[in-house]
């Protein structure tokens, strides 16, 4: 990673601040693309004060003009992009009907069409230069969908069908041009405490909660080796599996389970803020207020990103075994 440019959206806090960390750590020189000030500045410093080169580029995603010239400055600044990566979003916890149009339509273009607008603006530059890594980041969500989150789930069903489409056009036409998908499971980010939300208690993740640095080392793996998609998280992976397999019982599964395990035991803040159309100020970093309950390590990522390793492992137990 040393010296190439690397794009991060939804750089300002969450996965996308620890992805960007990641990659800083790595040697790569950062774009930060976000729509809040304060945590984009922030970031900004805290990466050059590590000794890398990071450039903070206000942009919401959902308005591609914004994108579009973001990414001519960040080019024209830093140099040719490398890698970008694909992460902002919104949400809203609530059932469907509980929910205006207007605010399923903002998760939307900023989850979904976010993401069409980023992937736009890098492959008009990296094929010409036939070179350069896309990494969309996902969500097990992106196969399964789950209650009170129907924009945010369906926007990832879209994002996943979208990037297999734009990579056989890329397959086709023979181009170097990779386009990944990384599917996260549940996460402690701050994302939960600023979600526009319609529940009786307060937002939390799904658990099993994992911290964002497991994300941001998947998504710095998968820019740097040929997978199609990689799942993350032993949930992920089971979730996934499950659906493949028997998705009528996770339908009813989660339609007893889901709301409550969405909902942590406060009850809901009176007048919370709320980042769907606005960013929220300040600076929240990358971890939410689940340190206490969540996962350091993924016993499923490293076998995935140490398969040579762990098959060896294997290898030399069952021949101990035999002797």
């Amino acid at each position: 990673m040393r010296g190439r440019v690397v794009v991060v959206t939804g750089a300002s806090s969450g996965v996308g601040r620890a992805t960007a960390r990641a990659f800083a750590d790595a040697g790569a020189d950062l774009a930060l693309v976000a729509r809040g000030h304060d945590g984009l500045e922030i970031a900004a410093k805290e990466l050059e004060s590590a000794g890398c080169r990071a450039m903070a580029f206000p942009t919401d995603v959902a308005d591609p003009d914004q994108v579009e010239a973001a990414a001519s400055e960040i080019e024209r600044t830093l140099g040719p992009i490398d890698v970008w990566v694909n992460d902002a979003m919104v949400s809203v916890f609530s059932p469907f009907l509980e929910m205006s149009l207007d605010e399923f339509r903002r998760v939307t273009e900023v989850t979904y069409l976010g993401t069409v607008h980023g992937t736009y603006a890098a492959l008009r530059r990296m094929v010409s230069r036939n070179r350069g890594v896309i990494v969309q980041v996902g969500s097990a969500l992106a196969y399964r969908g789950i209650p009170l989150q129907s924009a945010y789930c369906g926007a990832k069903h879209a994002v996943q069908g979208f990037s297999e489409s734009v990579r056989c056009e890329l397959l086709h036409e023979r181009s170097s041009v990779r386009i990944t998908m990384v599917q996260l499971p549940a996460l402690n980010t701050p994302h939960f405490d600023v979600a526009l939300a319609r529940l009786p208690r307060e937002p939390q993740p799904v658990p099993p909660i994992y911290q964002p640095e497991i994300a941001a080392q998947a998504v710095v793996w998968a820019s740097e080796h040929p997978r199609r998609e990689l799942w993350v998280g032993g949930s992920t992976a089971a979730t996934l599996i499950a659906n493949s397999v028997v998705p009528g019982l996770l339908d009813r599964y989660l339609g007893r389970t889901g709301y409550s395990a969405q909902q942590s035991d406060e009850p809901i803040r009176p007048g919370r803020p709320s980042n769907l159309w606005d960013p929220v100020p300040g600076d929240r970093g990358a971890h939410g207020y689940f340190d206490a309950r969540s996962h350091a390590r993924s016993i499923q990522f490293w076998l995935t990103s140490h398969a040579a390793l762990a098959a060896e492992m294997a290898r030399s137990a069952l021949e101990r075994t035999k002797r």
